[in-house]
């Protein structure tokens, strides 16, 4: 607190020298990079002008001689002046230079415009008369992606954040943005690359990073907007929602009530995009859930045709300022999830001169909880960044079914209850020298118990001497304790940054199981002394990192060299197991980023980690893992050497709305261990064995999108090839395979007449699986899967949507499966009372059950899901 007081109270004593930037024709140009510069060059301090062109730059002493202002953008001349007064207000005009990206404007055709790192496109030039959020128009821009989950990817790459109106008030999880928020409330759609919100680090900005930011309409920040639905159906059919939010400078919230039972899962509006980067920076590798109720896999459908639910959530999102620097945020949700899932499926794994077959069915009753509470406190000024954030979530789930294994019938039910607190606190300071201190903490607190329950008892020639009896108990618990913390120091010397970081880490967890069966005469005893563990484990590891990076106009270059010492102790009386091992790593890593041209720019990357295994590695007493999986380790650590090299190449044509990006990659992964694999008709047994393993997996990827001026529609294509070598030891047996897949993409989106649009996309995908083994089995598979939609304004406010969607797939050994389903949908907008009528039906040819086909190197299997037939649905929406 002292701190903050003194960077207030120095802050206020500081003269700021104010400004205004603005083009040859008098318009505001917002962020425009603007430098302090010393006599001999040397920036003093840095920003960017506002959405109004200012600036305000903190003077550290009266001593101005020789001082200069420097205004630099893309698509504007270097402009530069003296400064002669600290009380004077400086208005700079800046002149279009030779490269500029200028705005192309045409007459009745969409138009981007292109301010430094920032390209900003107009909902409005795109969006048609039956689009209702942002998100529905995001679809339509070119260059822009959203996969079927809501990620949104921008030339290829994945944004790192969604901003509503540059505020981070959804922290990743930005679904119910894009599905809330009115496309017409929203000015502009900026793509901000190289985003870096920190804003003592934008001087030196090494950020690759990819940002989506909404602004929103001045008109539409001075009321709360929302809508509200109602809707109910046949079969026994409902749908019903309210949202309610606020954009403005103090307040920024968007809250959400919603419940149904017509295949829309709830829980997509709180799924985090970038979850698996941010674990990765945390470290803090821990088993998921152990135990399941079998592999039942879901159809490749989109979730809401198979989808049996009844689920509700509340989703609370607020933010309030109390200054433009600092502010706090809460995000609260809580799921509530019915779920009804019936299946049956054959399986076949091809051995020498062996043929192993199960068939199974399920039918599930599936019970997903979810809350979570998250609190955000962050102060982001030019001189100090201070980010708290504490989560907790809490997540009971429960499964009940019953199945059939090869006509064998029984019972069971899955508890599992995972408790996850944590609090991550991050401190920056920027010191006089312009050099960067940074501190940093991370305490997290997992416990996570399960239960799995079968009756009656399974494989009695395994698990009870031959002897029927009445049923199994396995029982989990994996409590986790795990703390990192670092300290940090930057040298910053105009375009050249030396980051020098120390830390550790500590990981403490226990695991005990206990499998436990039922006699007939209701006697409950252990399955035998091999199926009990009580480990205990603590993974230390303290570190340090030299990293090096240079950044200018041209280039950006990063050199990390992480070094860290680890020390693991394991041990469990019960299973005579005590060890320990200590391991010193070196893993490098080397980025490169060239800027070909203005819009271009081609990427390398190299990086060797070294990985150890955690707790689930190592445990030796056996784990019914579900109905038909005994698992258990008779090995070390396992260890992990992988070398990654990367390049890619993006290009744009922003004017003319082409974008097209090239990646590739390579990864080579040696493990000191692999999993043996014991099957039957009934059963498989794993032991993960001390064994060399090696993983090669080679990967390539191109896109292009492009905006066709002409016919008002925008076009995009791609190709991704994957190419991957592996082994497998199955009853004794080494195999190496190749898997191999090519896919294909075209997509378009046209407005065919003034009243009709039409979107069609196309998806094709080849799978080569073969076995290094004599007369080895080749299996191919092939599908094909197209969805289009038309939608026409039959006249004044009343819209049709025709829908389909087609699948094919081909399996050399199997019959072809084809699949129609048709979906139609009428809508009538009362514009006074700001109301919209629907009527729809989805699945019109009543399919109620689909067809799959799995195949891996050596193994195939055939599904068949039960699914929603035909459904009726009548919804209002009031908009206010």
């Amino acid at each position: 607190m002292l701190t903050f007081l003194l960077t207030a109270f120095s802050a206020l004593a500081q003269k700021p020298i104010k400004g205004l930037v603005k083009d040859s024709y008098g318009k505001a140009i917002e962020l425009v990079n603007v430098s302090l510069k010393d006599p001999e060059g040397n920036i003093i301090n840095f920003t960017r002008t506002n959405r109004n062109g200012e600036f305000n730059i903190p003077l550290k002493n009266d001593q101005i001689t020789g001082y200069k202002i420097e205004a630099s953008s893309i698509g504007y001349k270097k402009l530069s002046t003296v400064i002669t007064d600290v009380t004077k207000s400086y208005e700079l005009i800046m002149q279009n230079s030779e490269t500029a990206l200028e705005t192309v404007t045409v007459k009745n055709r969409p138009s981007l415009t292109a301010n430094g790192d920032t390209l900003n496109y107009r909902p409005s030039d795109f969006a048609d008369k039956q689009d209702r959020s942002i998100g529905d128009v995001l679809k339509k821009m070119p260059g822009i992606e959203v996969a079927e989950d809501g990620k949104i990817s921008y030339n290829g790459k994945s944004i790192s954040n969604l901003y509503v109106d540059g505020d981070n008030l959804l922290d990743d999880k930005y679904n119910i943005g894009t599905k809330s928020i009115p496309h017409g409330a929203v000015d502009k759609v900026q793509v901000i690359q190289n985003d870096q919100p920190i804003k003592m680090m934008r001087k030196n900005n090494m950020s690759d990073d990819v940002a989506l930011n909404l602004v929103i309409k001045d008109e539409a920040k001075l009321k709360v907007m929302g809508d509200a639905t109602v809707g109910a159906g046949i079969p026994k059919r409902f749908d019903e929602n309210l949202t309610a939010m606020l954009f403005n400078k103090k307040l920024k919230f968007i809250n959400n009530i919603k419940g149904n039972n017509i295949g829309s899962d709830p829980d997509i509006d709180l799924t985090s995009h970038n979850l698996a980067d941010y674990l990765k920076k945390l470290d803090n590798d821990r088993p998921g859930g152990l135990l399941s109720t079998g592999a039942a896999g879901v159809p490749s459908l989109p979730q809401s045709r198979y989808l049996f639910n009844k689920a509700g959530l509340l989703n609370l999102n607020n933010l309030y300022k109390f200054n433009p620097d600092l502010q706090l945020r809460a995000n609260i949700s809580y799921l509530y999830d019915q779920r009804h899932q019936e299946y049956s499926k054959f399986s076949e794994t091809y051995l020498p001169n062996q043929t192993i077959r199960y068939s199974e069915s399920q039918n599930n009753a599936i019970n997903p909880q979810k809350l979570r509470a998250q609190f955000n406190l962050n102060g982001n000024a030019e001189k100090y960044y201070l980010n708290n954030n504490f989560v907790l979530d809490y997540a009971p789930f429960k499964t009940s079914s019953a199945f059939v294994i090869n006509n064998v019938a029984a019972n069971q039910v899955l508890r599992q209850e995972t408790l996850d607190i944590s609090n991550e606190f991050n401190y920056r300071k920027k010191l006089k020298s312009e050099d960067v201190i940074n501190l940093y903490s991370y305490l997290n607190r997992t416990t996570q118990p399960e239960n799995l329950n079968i009756n009656p008892g399974l494989n009695a020639d395994i698990l009870n001497n031959g002897n029927s009896y009445l049923g199994l108990s396995q029982y989990i618990k994996i409590p986790t304790w795990y703390t990192n913390n670092y300290a940090s120091f930057a040298f910053v010397n105009n375009h050249f940054v030396q980051t020098y970081k120390a830390g550790f880490n500590v990981q403490q967890q226990k695991l005990n199981s206990e499998l436990y069966r039922t006699q007939n005469n209701q006697q409950t005893e252990l399955v035998s002394g091999n199926t009990v563990n009580d480990l205990d484990w603590l993974k230390t590891k303290i570190y340090t990192d030299a990293t090096y990076e240079f950044t200018n106009d041209k280039l950006k270059a990063g050199l990390s060299l992480p070094l860290s010492y680890n020390l693991i102790k394991y041990s469990d009386d019960i299973n005579q197991l005590d060890k320990s091992l200590n391991k010193l790593f070196l893993n490098p890593s080397l980025n490169i980023k060239y800027q070909t041209s203005v819009e271009n720019y081609v990427t390398a990357n190299y990086n060797f980690r070294n990985d150890l295994g955690g707790i689930d590695d190592v445990y030796r007493g056996t784990v019914l893992k579900n109905y038909r999986s005994l698992f258990a380790n008779n090995t070390p650590i396992s260890e992990s050497k992988t070398h990654n090299v990367g390049a890619g190449f993006n290009f744009r044509k922003a004017m003319q709305m082409l974008f097209i990006n090239l990646t590739a990659n390579y990864n080579d992964a040696e493990l000191n261990t692999i999993s043996s694999y014991s099957l039957s008709n009934n059963i498989q047994q794993r032991v993960v064995l001390p064994l060399s393993n090696h993983i090669r997996t080679l990967f390539f990827n191109a896109n292009a999108s492009k905006y066709l001026f002409a016919l008002k529609s925008t076009v995009s294509g791609g190709i991704s090839f994957s190419h991957s070598q592996y082994d497998q030891l199955q009853n004794n047996e080494l195999f190496a395979f190749n898997a191999q897949t090519i896919s294909y993409k075209l997509g378009i989106e046209a407005k065919l007449t003034n009243f009709i649009n039409w979107s069609y996309l196309a998806n094709f995908s080849v799978t080569d699986n073969k076995a290094k083994v004599a007369d080895a089995i080749k299996t191919n598979f092939q599908q094909l899967r197209q969805q289009s939609t038309l939608a026409i304004t039959t006249f004044r406010n009343v819209y049709i949507n025709l829908s389909a969607e087609h699948l094919f797939t081909h399996q050399s050994t199997q019959p072809n499966l084809k699949y129609l389903f048709a979906d139609m949908n009428l809508k009538y907008k009362y514009l006074k009372m700001k109301t919209d009528f629907e009527f729809g039906i989805t699945n019109l040819a009543n399919i109620k059950s689909f067809d799959a086909v799995y195949l891996s190197a050596n193994s195939l299997t055939t599904g068949t899901y039960y699914i929603p037939g035909r459904v009726a649905m009548l919804k209002a929406t009031f908009s206010f």
